[in-house]
């Protein structure tokens, strides 16, 4: 079966490339975006806004754009993984292939990320809990940083991740792409195959593909048993557009098999323990593991009137998630999760500088456990939202918007009587809250633009923050609910600086944010199941501050120099010394890179008529080669009490990378990437990861498991044009 895996993409790629001398590339299209996104330019960047899409030099709120080009050269192990770079964006990691994203120090159930138009629901509350999308089926993704309540509800109160799908081709396209990776720590080798067109206005888009990886090692731990995992997932749409715009339906289908990392020790040897029959380079199950499947299903629609559009999207979407811990074909723990979704918008025209928009959403939820073991009761969510936007621009220089928002939202929870002992009460909590923002961006030249947001944020307890009684053996801790928690809610001010020119960007974006009643984990002294350190919910009011800075420096067209920097202190109020700062707060982060594009579309110097002959038939297009640092300072900012969090040794990480496309007759065949992260082989543990707290080893005394070594990504894409 393995050898099938890799034969497949391989023959397909080498079909791909035969056809390829057929085929005649329309560049201009997928040029000027990559010019495009470069420069990023403030007055063409379309995100989404308070009333709809908007040009990113008119957004009051802080937002970053990840580019198709981006995400193609990035090396990563998934798609939170490929935007965890971004300023003010870290990921909350277990092994390999679990992330979680966190936007200016908050995560879990304070971040919703929207795939395919919906809200993505997997039972995020987790630690160990990922997100369920295929980063292959990403085209770009919008990173809306504070609060977002106005728009999304509750839940968004820290940002919204916005991962956008490949658009649908112009009216008589249609195309097929093939790419592979291979990673070496890990041995990760994927691939991905798609097709999509637009006939007659009939369009569609089907993608398929497979990622596997053995365990990733490091100097300190060489290979981790559990850190294998398994991916596939695959995508269809098909729908209509039209004058009057446009309907889709979309199915995804997404399953993951990862590992589970215990990070046990041989009590003599200090090395890490494994399942009997574990190898190192053993792509498959191996005992304990997950095995998650989610699939969604959503109707996306939009309709163009003569005032404006309406625009109703419903998503309904099933999480499975099991845990295999004595046995490979019984599940002691089962998640299934269901979700229906709903939005309806209107988004009037532009009339006199003014923009409005209203509209309601929400969801219902059930969730059920189908285990022997159980963490979460079995219940019942229904949510409700409604609200109003308005943006009004004045003359060439203010654009003014704003907005309000009235959430409700109900939870249940079943009761459960175990063994003639009751391990769940049955309960219901009713919340409810009122958001908003306002803004304003001054453009006080076509240089420099001023940014000013304040915006209220709602969040609800989730159901494990109100009622979980049981071993989660994803965190490898016993955790307790509070019913009496409190809803959260904040209020964030941010400022933000931008200049652009023709040899320097700029950004500083500032913020503060007030969370009352901020819900977290911390340690208590008591050991209710062997083994298992005892976690339990509780809250407080806590202040976070920081920022982000970046500067790129172009001194001539074809060399960038950047350079960015980001901060948060996250504390909370009236609290001892020990208890001052939120756990799980990201290191300060800078990262730098210079990068070298030798040949790029129109500034390419090659002379043809002096080439060879093979010369003259195959050129570089888009070639260039970077250097790359991310360093990380050490983070003493921690919940210490009762041993919760330990302090985090700063560490740098080098990094090269080139990247090139590949042209035969002036047709475009192939792109190329190729990235050595880690080039020097550093151990280190940042400090999101949860395996930094896992056994300590007896023999060096050093505590945990380490992140991963070196680490070589290769990586091909072949456009195809039917």
């Amino acid at each position: 079966m393995k050898t099938t895996y890799i034969i497949l993409p391989l023959l397909c790629i080498c079909m791909a490339v035969a056809a390829q001398d057929d085929v005649k590339i329309h560049q201009h299209a997928e040029d000027s975006t990559d010019v495009f996104f470069r420069h990023l330019n403030l007055n063409e960047v379309t995100v989404t806004g308070v009333t709809g899409d908007t040009k990113l030099k008119y957004s009051t709120a802080p937002i970053s754009v990840v580019t198709p080009q981006e995400l193609r050269s990035t090396a990563s192990t998934n798609i939170i993984d490929a935007i965890s770079h971004q300023p003010g964006v870290s990921q909350l990691t277990t092994g390999g292939s679990i992330s979680k994203p966190i936007i200016r120090g908050l995560g879990y159930n304070r971040v919703v990320v929207m795939s395919e138009g919906v809200r993505q629901e997997g039972q995020q509350w987790g630690d160990e809990h990922g997100v369920e999308v295929d980063g292959s089926s990403v085209n770009s993704v919008e990173i809306l940083k504070g609060p977002a309540s106005l728009m999304y509800g509750s839940d968004a109160m820290a940002g919204v991740v916005i991962l956008h799908a490949q658009p649908t081709l112009a009216e008589g396209e249609m195309r097929a792409n093939v790419s592979s990776e291979y990673q070496t720590n890990n041995g990760l080798f994927g691939y991905n195959l798609s097709i999509a067109g637009n006939q007659k206005g009939l369009v569609w888009d089907a993608r398929y593909s497979d990622k596997m990886a053995h365990s990733f090692k490091n100097k300190y731990d060489g290979y981790v048993p559990g850190s294998q995992f398994r991916e596939r997932a695959g995508r269809l749409m098909l729908g209509l557009n039209k004058a009057w715009g446009h309907s889709r339906l979309i199915w995804t289908a997404y399953h993951l098999t990862p590992g589970i990392v215990e990070g046990e020790r041989d009590s003599e040897t200090g090395e890490l323990e494994h399942a009997e029959g574990w190898s190192a380079h053993q792509y498959g199950k191996s005992l304990p593991f997950q095995q998650v499947k989610h699939y969604k299903l959503v109707w996306d629609n939009s309709f163009n009137l003569h005032s404006g559009n309406i625009k109703a999207i419903i998503g309904y979407q099933q999480n499975r998630r099991q845990e295999f811990e004595e046995s490979a074909d019984e599940y002691e723990l089962y998640f299934k999760l269901h979700t229906l979704t709903y939005d309806l918008r209107y988004v009037t025209n532009e009339r006199n500088g003014w923009k409005f928009s209203t509209g309601i959403g929400g969801m219902y939820q059930k969730s059920g456990n189908e285990g022997e073991e159980y963490l979460i009761p079995d219940y019942h969510l229904f949510d409700f939202g409604i609200y109003a936007t308005a943006t009004k621009n004045i003359g060439n220089r203010w654009t003014l918007n704003g907005g309000v928002r009235y959430d409700y939202r109900r939870l249940h929870g079943n009761e459960l009587i175990e063994d003639g002992n009751k391990r769940f009460n049955d309960f219901s909590r009713n919340f409810n809250g009122l958001t908003g923002s306002i803004g304003a961006v001054y453009n006080i030249n076509e240089h420099l633009n001023v940014r000013l947001n304040l915006a209220r944020g709602f969040r609800t307890p989730n159901m494990s923050e109100l009622a979980s009684n049981g071993v989660h053996e994803g965190s490898i801790r016993y955790e307790l609910g509070n019913q009496q928690l409190k809803a959260e809610y904040s209020l964030q001010a941010d400022l933000g600086l931008d200049f652009t020119s023709q040899y320097v960007s700029a950004q500083v974006a500032l913020f503060a944010n007030r969370i009352n009643n901020y819900i977290f984990t911390h340690r208590l002294n008591q050991e209710i199941e062997e083994g298992y350190l005892t976690y339990a919910y509780t809250q407080g009011d806590a202040r976070l501050l920081g920022f982000e800075a970046g500067i790129d420096f172009h001194p001539v067209h074809s060399i960038h120099f950047s350079n960015s920097f980001s901060n948060v202190d996250a504390q909370l109020m009236h609290a001892s010394a020990d208890k001052k700062y939120l756990p799980f707060t990201p290191a300060p982060r800078w990262s730098s890179e210079l990068k070298w594009e030798l040949f790029h579309h129109s500034h390419t110097t090659v002379n043809h008529h002096h080439m060879m002959g093979a010369v003259h038939r195959l050129l570089f297009n888009n070639l260039y080669v970077a250097a790359g640092l991310d360093c990380y300072l050490k983070q003493t900012h921690i919940y210490s009490a009762d041993d919760t969090e330990t302090e985090t040794p700063g560490y740098t990480l080098l990094s090269l990378s080139a990247g090139t496309d590949i042209q035969v007759k002036g047709k475009k065949i192939a792109e190329l990437y190729v990235t050595a992260d880690n080039l020097l082989n550093k151990a280190y543990q940042n400090h999101l990861s949860r395996l930094k707290y896992a056994d300590e080893n007896v023999v060096t005394g050093r505590r945990g498991v380490f992140n991963m070594g070196r680490n070589i990504t290769f990586k091909i894409v072949l456009p195809i044009q039917l």
